[in-house]
């Protein structure tokens, strides 16, 4: 608008001029020329300024074709990464703001400022930003992974984008905001180190100090050294770093009420992290967890000579001709994987149907019976009826020959998708007596059993694992999972207890058939002892 304003003070001076009736003299002609003069001046910069700002629209055009194309050559092998996850979420949201906004704010190009805009109802947001920053922090504590392996592009053996000091910088930030002092203490240095190797600086130094300092001294609660990291930010970084200064005031103050005492070990300091994470992330459950996550052994898999596998017909005329393929993972509780359950044909159809309904998957809260999203499940799911789609009928049906169970009052089967850093921490498939509500619109019962889909190979994390049993399950395309939840009383058994790792490299499709108790009464009837 600012050209339309400047052009009409400038026609409107020029009307001045004219009712001064300049061919009565020369002197005043002589102000026209130099008006006129000076509206090509200023049309020239307008148009050098238009002209280096299209040039911008066009190398940005230019990057973001070649980006997108090389992406969308293999997505799933790209947004598998979680670091591309990152950058392109954080490409939308700071980097926009930062980058692309002062560009395309102009009124000559209005109208195309409106279309992105339309275009940008679909892009991330700035919630996504800090939700692939929180899974990246996520996969770095469950895998543990080296900030400045992870910083120079490799990701737990898999090659991915380097990052740079900037990038280092906004993810710390985005750990301070979400009171993350750990995390954000690791990827500030990662910055401060970043910023050494770049010719041109990126990051405020002042700025990344002062919050690797404050940081550093929730963490190890240890102010002297915050005192002598604030001193050099003063002296020699920024002496007018208001926030710096406060800071140090209130460590020095901290200092004096601090304990003389050696400085903190390698344990010290690993005992101090765990502390940073709320109890639970402590517990000997959830370290096991991570720890199987991980691919490590913690217990021995109970009776493992006695597992086989087998081909089972179950006396069913669909498996007679193709028998199922059951390997046995493990005896008590039996848990078995089925192979080449399901085609890469079938795969793709159930995909394409779940896609367009994928929402942010929930959990039933213990006390209300209710639905709603939480931070230990992150995946999207969908559910899809068997009446929908002669695929999903022949895969229930399927489902039915190879367990021997009734499908009919089973629940729907439920499509998720884990993304960047997709997980669900260790959880139970069945309602406890405890929760009463659980289920109870249903009618059906409890979940007596689950049939658990692997609908892609994931490069790398995403396993299944059990806790309490040792036991790790590996996706692979095809492949199925299958366990009973209750006890032929109807008691549940909690050694079934079990969780989705985060998804380091790849994304994880699954399926799962949750099937319940009613119609089950002739097909697995209740035995003689209490535990069977």
């Amino acid at each position: 608008m600012w050209v339309y304003a400047l052009l009409s003070l400038l026609v409107a001076l020029a009307f001045e001029l004219s009712r001064g009736e300049l061919f009565t003299s020369n002197a005043h002609l002589q102000t026209a020329l130099y008006a006129e003069r000076d509206i090509a001046g200023l049309l020239q910069n307008y148009v050098e300024r238009e002209e280096i700002r299209l040039q911008k629209i066009r190398e940005l055009a230019a990057e973001y074709s070649s980006h997108s194309n090389s992406a969308l050559a293999d997505v799933e092998k790209y947004l598998g990464n979680p670091i591309n996850a990152f950058l392109l979420i954080k490409k939308f949201t700071m980097d926009w703001d930062r980058d692309i906004l002062p560009i395309i704010n102009n009124s000559s190009i209005e109208s195309l400022h409106q279309e992105i805009d339309v275009v940008r109802s679909d892009l991330p947001k700035y919630e996504d930003l800090k939700g692939a920053a929180a899974a990246l922090m996520r996969l770095q504590d469950t895998y543990q992974l080296d900030t400045t392996l992870v910083a120079h592009g490799q990701l737990g053996g898999i090659s991915s984008p380097v990052l740079s000091a900037s990038e280092c910088f906004t993810l710390a930030r985005l750990s301070y905001t979400d009171n993350d002092f750990y995390h954000c203490s690791l990827w500030m240095r990662e910055a401060l180190d970043r910023e050494k190797l770049s010719p041109h600086s990126s990051i405020d130094k002042a700025d990344a100090l002062d919050y690797l300092s404050y940081t550093q001294a929730v963490v190890s609660q240890s102010y002297t050294q915050a005192v002598v990291s604030q001193s050099y930010t003063q002296a020699v970084v920024n002496p007018t770093h208001e926030r710096a200064t406060n800071n140090k005031r209130y460590f020095e103050k901290m200092m004096l009420s601090e304990e003389n005492r050696r400085p903190p070990s390698q344990e010290a300091k690993r005992i101090q992290y765990q502390e940073s994470r709320d109890s639970y992330r402590n517990s000997e459950e959830f370290l096991t967890y991570e720890a199987l996550c991980r691919g490590e052994d913690t217990m021995p898999i109970k009776d493992a000579h006695r597992l086989t596998c087998r081909y089972v017909t179950n006396g069913h005329p669909l498996l007679i001709l193709q028998p199922a393929k059951e390997e046995e993972m493990h005896l008590d509780p039996w848990i078995v994987v089925y192979h080449d359950i399901m085609s890469d044909a079938e795969i793709r159809q159930i995909k394409r149907l779940a896609t367009p309904r994928l929402n942010r998957a929930t959990v039933q809260n213990s006390k209300t019976g209710e639905l709603e999203t939480a931070h230990y499940r992150i995946s999207k799911s969908a559910w899809l009826k068997g009446e929908e789609d002669p695929v999903i009928e022949k895969i229930n049906n399927r489902m039915q020959a190879v367990t021997g169970l009734d499908l009919s009052t089973a629940e729907e089967l439920q499509i998720a998708n884990y993304g960047l850093g997709g997980h669900y921490e260790p959880h139970y498939d069945f309602a406890r007596k405890e929760e009463k509500e659980a289920f109870k619109s249903l009618g059906t019962g409890n979940r007596i059993a689950t049939f658990l889909s692997y609908m892609s190979d994931v490069q790398a994390g995403g396993a299944t694992v059990f806790p309490y049993l040792g036991l790790k399950l590996y996706p692979k395309k095809g492949d199925a999972a299958f366990w009973y939840n209750l006890h032929r009383s109807g008691d549940g058994i909690h050694l079934t207890r079990h969780a989705a790792c985060p998804v380091l490299v790849g994304i994880k499709w699954v399926a799962n058939k949750w099937i319940h108790e009613r119609g089950q009464e002739f097909r697995r009837p209740c035995g003689l002892e209490p535990d069977e």
